[in-house]
C-alpha cells in the first residue's frame, strides 16, 4: 500500500544484532571445533570443517567491515543470515544437541527483521507502523503526532509515548517537517473528540 508520508526511524540494534550474531558463530565454530577432537564423536571431519568455514567466514567479515568499497562513506552492512544458518546445520545434523540448531534457525529468521529500519506510514485514515507485527491504528488513537528536529513523537490517547530519531535520508524528494505536521494536525482535528 501506498502511504501520503512514510517516515523512516533510525535503527539503533544494528551494532548489537551484529555483535551477538558474531559471538553465536564463533560459540558454534568453537563448540564444533572442540567436538571434533572428541574420541567417540563419528562426525569428527563434519564438525571440523564447519568450525574452519564458520572462522574463515568471521575473519572475512571483520576484514570486510573495515573497508568500505569505493564510492561508499562506510562499508555495506553485513549479514549473518548465512552463516547463522550453517551453524544450525552444524547443530542439527552433526552434534547430538539439535536444540541448539533450532535456536540458530529461528535467530537466522529474526536478524534481518531486528536490523531493519522501522518504517511508519501516515494516511488519510490510519496511521501504520511496520514492525515483525504489522501495527494499524485509526487518527482516533493519537492525541498529537508531531515532526520537530529529526524527532518523531506519537503521543497515543492511552497514555502510551513512541518517540524516536528519524534516520538521515538524502533524497531530495522528502517533505518538509511543516508541511508532514500540517498533514498531521489536520486529520487530528478531522477526528471527533471522545
Amino acid at each position: 500500500m501506498r502511504y501520503k508520508y512514510v517516515v523512516i526511524l533510525k535503527n539503533d540494534r544494528e551494532r548489537a544484532t551484529d555483535a551477538i550474531s558474531m559471538l553465536l558463530c564463533l560459540f558454534s565454530a568453537g563448540m564444533f571445533f572442540h567436538s571434533s577432537f572428541r574420541n567417540n564423536q563419528p562426525n569428527y571431519i563434519g564438525l571440523a570443517l564447519s568450525a574452519v568455514l564458520l572462522i574463515g567466514l568471521a575473519v572475512t567479515l571483520i576484514l570486510a567491515r573495515r573497508k568500505p568499497k569505493p564510492g561508499y562513506r562506510s562499508a555495506p552492512p553485513i549479514r549473518y543470515r548465512y552463516w547463522l544458518l550453517l551453524s544450525a546445520v552444524g547443530w542439527f545434523a552433526l552434534t547430538t544437541t539439535p536444540v541448539f540448531g533450532a535456536f540458530f534457525f529461528l535467530f537466522a529468521m529474526l536478524e534481518y527483521q531486528a536490523k531493519r529500519s522501522l518504517e511508519i506510514g501516515f494516511d488519510d485514515d490510519r496511521v501504520v507502523i511496520n514492525n515483525i507485527v504489522r501495527q494499524r491504528y485509526d487518527w482516533s488513537a493519537f492525541n498529537n503526532v508531531v515532526l520537530k528536529d529529526g524527532l518523531l513523537t506519537l503521543d497515543f490517547k492511552n497514555n502510551r509515548l513512541l518517540q524516536k530519531e528519524v534516520a538521515d535520508d538524502d533524497e531530495e524528494d522528502d517533505a518538509d517537517e511543516e508541511e508532514f505536521n500540517a498533514f498531521c494536525r489536520g486529520r487530528l482535528g478531522t477526528v471527533a473528540p471522545a
